[in-house]
């Protein structure tokens, strides 16, 4: 029997097409089909390397993070040390005890008193290492836990088109919908507001997010806003 070979490495970018594996001993997974001998790859993406399984996740639009931007996480993870936080990219962050409140938590607390899985979390990205390695601190200005309300995921691409000149766009969905709204670098957005003004401006950032190459775009808005509410 012929050994297995890997052809690529963690976080390579591939392209469909490409064998990523020779040999039965690795495992097609998300975006990866076996034909066979081989591993290839069925869709442009990141490279996933778990174990012997191989997946793809997809760059299209995906957010890649950067040091000093202030993104929306979602907690998936509690341990020892401090919590994982999915950023809607293709890279699991890391919030350390030390990092997580200008409070002192001492060593075995119980950190879900804090954040739990699932929670949502304004935060802001420290650092990123040539590895992808993600740090989150929430020692900052309105950094904090979101509690109720509702998320919407974007492309992160059209976060600039979503916030506006200067805050115009989001300050101008606030106003008219009465909602508390804040705007992820990564393309998560939290709405809070009652159940009626959230889904409106929710119905209007997914307008802006499929018409953002529209001129006059504010007005559009505004105007869907003014009708949808008469």
């Amino acid at each position: 029997m012929s050994e297995s070979k890997l052809n690529v490495s963690e976080k390579e970018i591939v392209v469909p097409g490409e064998i990523l594996a020779t040999g039965m001993s690795y495992l097609p997974s998300y975006g990866t089909y076996r034909q066979g001998q081989n591993i290839l790859a069925s869709r442009t993406g990141l490279m996933r390397i778990e174990g012997k399984v191989l997946k793809i996740i997809p760059v299209s639009g995906l957010y890649l993070p950067k040091r000093g931007d202030v993104i929306i996480g979602k907690v998936v993870d509690v341990n020892f040390s401090g919590w994982s936080v999915n950023t809607n990219s293709a890279y699991v962050a890391m919030l350390s005890i030390k990092d997580a409140s200008s409070d002192f938590i001492p060593k075995g607390a119980d950190l879900t008193r804090f954040f739990g899985i699932g929670d949502y979390i304004l935060t802001k990205i420290t650092n990123v290492t040539s590895q992808n390695l993600v740090d989150l601190t929430m020692k900052g200005p309105g950094l904090k836990k979101l509690v109720s309300g509702r998320i919407v995921k974007v492309n992160s691409n059209k976060v600039p088109r979503i916030i506006g000149k200067q805050g115009s766009m989001v300050s101008m969905i606030k106003n008219s919908t009465g909602c508390n709204i804040i705007v992820g670098q990564n393309g998560l957005i939290w709405v809070k507001g009652s159940p009626k003004d959230e889904i409106l401006a929710v119905k209007a950032i997914n307008k802006i997010e499929k018409e953002s190459h529209f001129s006059g775009l504010t007005e559009r808005i505004k105007k869907f806003i003014d009708t949808y509410k008469r």
